[in-house]
């Protein structure tokens, strides 16, 4: 009966709710209480955790995937990633475009295998690259934009991760924060009619999402927009708060509000050198005080001493 959901996104498939609660739990508190709360008990907190789904099945010595650039294997995948390679080069000035000369970035989808791993290669080596990249490996940002591409393509893993969210929220929830591909999986579950039956939640609060990108998630999201592109409102929601740092490759497109509605709050915060990671996310005053109107909305919800 938790007041706060946290849905987290990709690449914790090798963590479980505890240990990925121990993480977020106390910076989400701790957001609370810099923007002056009201400030949520830790265990009035709860994670839905769904990393576990993306778990490759059996054995495998040696352990992480060691995905490669010939592991892009879906046009879903390239453009994903071509996206994320022009929005780097956009925020940070060290990283070359990739239709600048050398680059070899501007092959299509449709080009020679050839000619396609080599943009792939070169995505890679501008992303690793990056100030707010340096030291991920490749492997990691490809079995990232693989989880993303697999959830929307996926329904099994669909169907299961958006009930493992709904399993959280109860009557008494009063906000459902999103991170990253999580905010995708809240989006739909909030949507989900067969899910919210009294449930009244007065803040949802996106973070790192990547719920802009028209293509790649908007236009694939269930329920559909309709046909001007315009995003159905989660039913239950009362206020939709979405923070973005202006350099996350990931939330691409940082302004919901033209998609989703004018119920939209879109904010900037700057995360410093990790960019996307949920904890710079959860301690930031903006993403606090989101949460904490959520937990004021009608003054029922316990509290941690101050």
């Amino acid at each position: 009966m938790s007041a706060v959901v946290f849905v987290h996104g990709v690449g914790k498939q090798y963590l479980s709710e505890d240990s990925l609660a121990r993480d977020v739990v106390p910076e989400l508190v701790g957001g609370a209480r810099l923007s002056d709360g009201p400030v949520p008990a830790s265990d009035d907190v709860s994670v839905a955790f769904y990393g576990d789904l993306f778990r490759p099945h059996g054995t495998r010595a040696g352990g992480e995937f060691p995905y490669e650039a010939a592991d892009i294997e879906t046009e879903d995948e390239f453009r994903l990633l071509m996206e994320w390679w022009a929005e780097a080069a956009r925020t940070d000035p060290a990283v070359p475009a990739p239709n600048a000369p050398g680059s070899r970035g501007t092959a299509g989808w449709a080009a020679s295998r050839a000619l396609r791993l080599n943009s792939v290669r070169s995505a890679l080596d501008a992303l690793t690259g990056a100030a707010f990249l340096r030291g991920v490996l490749d492997r990691a940002l490809i079995g990232d934009l693989k989880q993303l591409t697999a959830y929307l393509s996926d329904q099994a893993v669909r169907s299961a991760a958006r009930a493992r969210v709904a399993a959280r929220i109860t009557p008494a929830t009063k906000v459902v924060v999103g991170h990253s591909l999580g905010s995708v999986v809240a989006y739909e579950t909030l949507c989900d009619r067969t899910h919210h039956t009294g449930w009244d939640v007065p803040a949802f609060v996106t973070i790192g999402s990547p719920l802009g990108m028209r293509s790649l998630v908007l236009d694939r999201l269930d329920p559909a927009p309709d046909g001007n592109r315009r995003a159905v409102w989660p039913g239950p929601v009362r206020t939709w708060t979405n923070i973005a740092d202006s350099t996350d490759i990931v939330a691409l497109v940082r302004e919901l509000r033209p998609s989703y509605g004018d119920g939209v709050t879109d904010l900037l915060v700057h995360n410093g050198s990790h960019m996307h990671d949920a904890t710079r996310y959860l301690t930031a005053a903006e993403t606090g005080r989101a949460v904490a109107a959520g937990l004021r909305a009608d003054g029922t919800v316990r509290t941690a001493d101050r």
